[in-house]
């Protein structure tokens, strides 16, 4: 459909940059399927997956403790990789 709208420059610049985008009219579509995309995860978050509460809890281990996982990893390590000699 083609139409004529109003949009700010910059921040069409700024999306086509972030998202490797071509064309103004693929960062658009990008843009607005990124939109519909997470506002379908807010209605599912809303709607509790159709699940119950009792059914929620059932879905994660009780083992599961992400703020364990987190202290465990190695922090990743950035700069220039020692020459061999």
């Amino acid at each position: 459909m083609k139409m004529t709208m109003y949009i700010d420059d910059a921040l069409l610049a700024r999306v086509m940059e972030a998202t490797g985008a071509t064309s103004k009219t693929k960062a658009i579509d990008l843009a607005l399927r990124e939109m519909d995309r997470k506002a379908k995860l807010v209605k599912l978050a809303a709607d509790g997956l159709g699940l119950s509460p009792d059914e929620l809890k059932d879905t994660v281990d009780p083992a599961y403790n992400l703020e364990q996982m987190r202290r465990r990893e190695l922090p990743t390590r950035y700069g220039r990789k020692p020459r061999s000699r």
